[in-house]
């Protein structure tokens, strides 16, 4: 009987493994590495191959939504699938894992941070704080959910985190310029008052690198800026504790007389 080990590699390169994932994949037969459901701005794959001693394959969308190929040799030999940040933010890999269970292949996990731990601590925001998070997807494939959840976190005074979209094998990837213009022109046709040119946001490109970049100020100030290679995240921060409005100007370099209209003074 083999088995099916899934490894989180973090955000920003192989260093990020854990000491129990480097384990994992040094035992594996098989090893295995997706990058379509996030990029790590600074992967080595020689550098990773060497960390562990063994050759790492590439494997695309298809071949792990289809899974098929990947159970059989995972119950026959041990198999190891790295992925960006942690395993099961993609819902792929829980998919996965059920169906591994279901036909009785051991299956071991090694946690490791993600875009949803780390964010809240990038820009100071306490993480209780934070409602649904959402993704604003590319026009060829529209959706309103992130103004729906963007609308409710709001009147709740929750933080709101926005992934944006990415598709690493078309090498495209969503900036945060793009994501507020997006956000700008559901605002145009729902008229809602929920965002506005004034509405305070904070951008993060690269969040867990060395050169990770957090900017807070107005949307209109954010969408003229040029945040650099991709991953991005957008935050749009609720009411705010005057400790996190402390963080965000030291963090996120937000003008302290946007914080003041935020704060929670209840």
């Amino acid at each position: 009987m083999g088995s099916l080990s899934f490894i989180g590699l973090g955000l920003s390169d192989e260093k990020g493994m854990s000491l129990y994932g480097l384990e994992l994949a040094r035992a594996a037969d098989i090893v295995l590495l997706e990058t379509y459901t996030n990029v790590m701005p600074s992967l080595n794959i020689q550098s990773l191959e060497a960390l562990i001693s063994k050759e790492v394959r590439r494997v695309n969308r298809q071949f792990i939504e289809d899974g098929n190929s990947l159970l059989r040799d995972a119950s026959e030999r041990d198999v190891a699938l790295l992925v960006p940040g942690d395993p099961f933010v993609a819902t792929t890999h829980i998919e996965l894992r059920v169906r591994a269970e279901r036909m009785g292949i051991p299956v071991r996990v090694a946690n490791a941070p993600s875009i949803i731990s780390v964010a809240p601590g990038v820009v100071g925001l306490q993480n209780y704080k934070f409602g649904r998070s959402a993704t604003i997807t590319f026009p060829d494939n529209y959706s309103e959910v992130p103004y729906d959840t963007l609308s409710q976190n709001r009147k709740a005074g929750l933080h709101t985190l926005l992934f944006l979209d990415l598709r690493a094998e078309e090498g495209r990837y969503m900036s945060v310029p793009e994501g507020i213009s997006l956000l700008m022109q559901m605002e145009s046709r729902r008229h809602e008052g929920v965002i506005s040119p004034g509405t305070l946001m904070i951008g993060i490109a690269r969040a867990g690198s060395p050169d990770q970049l957090v900017r807070g100020g107005r949307a209109e100030e954010l969408a003229s800026l040029d945040f650099g290679p991709p991953p991005h995240s957008l935050i749009v921060p609720g009411r705010l504790h005057f400790m996190e409005a402390e963080a965000l100007e030291v963090l996120a370099k937000v003008d302290r007389s946007l914080l003041s209209k935020n704060i929670d003074r209840s």
